[in-house]
């Protein structure tokens, strides 16, 4: 199931647009300068107030130890490891999914719940727990939920959509947000680089030129 390259695209286009913008509110606070310390382990600019309250949700979790087991597997099903980049739990996803959940208390019942869907749907077909599940039947339970056009109107199977749904928004999220995701999009942000002025062809179309002077001191490097 090669879902790379369509999560590529999902991550900026349909990925869902509420969660990114949640994702982001912690970024779009007042930008004040602070001269007291802040708490270690942020690589990016905190005023000591969000410094303080994040490293407080980081240091709690919601989920129990069987449940991040399962979002593990889950995250790298939708984003497995390949030869360009290490998957989506390499990139820290099953911890930004916790954090997810106790900085956003509106994801935890369709998380754990659809948690538990899962495991019980999994218990029925496979007398197993998702985890506990061979990855051809891992494979089998996800492509069921994976696909909400091919589902719609299968209300046995609809909670296991929505929650497929979330998870695979949260997990892009994470992913794409991480330092592993970034490079495996080959995004280099702002890079310095040489002009050497407007092209021939469109200045000779506009009846233009360079001086010798401006040739020399501003579009030759």
């Amino acid at each position: 199931m090669d879902r790379r390259k369509s999560l590529k695209a999902l991550a900026f286009g349909t990925v869902s647009t509420s969660v990114l913008l949640d994702a982001c509110k912690l970024m779009d606070k007042k930008s004040e300068s602070a001269s007291a310390e802040t708490p270690s382990g942020f690589t990016i600019d905190r005023t000591v107030e969000e410094a303080e309250r994040d490293s407080k949700l980081i240091a709690q979790h919601f989920f129990n130890e069987h449940e991040l087991a399962t979002i593990t597997v889950l995250c790298d099903i939708i984003i497995p490891k390949d030869e360009v980049s290490g998957s989506a739990s390499e990139a820290g996803v099953p911890a930004f999914i916790d954090f997810i959940a106790i900085d956003m208390p509106h994801n935890q019942v369709p998380l754990r719940g659809g948690l538990r869907w899962l495991d019980v749907q999994c218990m029925n077909r496979y007398g197993k727990a998702f985890i506990d599940c061979s990855p051809q039947q891992k494979t089998e339970m996800v492509d069921l939920i994976a696909y909400p056009e091919k589902t719609k109107g299968n209300s046995e199977l609809a909670p296991g959509v929505a929650f497929f749904t979330r998870m695979r928004d949260l997990t892009a999220s994470g992913f794409y947000s991480s330092k592993i995701g970034i490079a495996d999009i080959g995004y280099k942000g702002n890079t310095p680089n040489q002009w050497n002025g407007v092209p021939d062809d469109v200045l000779k179309q506009y009846g233009l030129a360079y001086s010798e002077k401006e040739l020399n001191e501003c579009a030759s490097y």
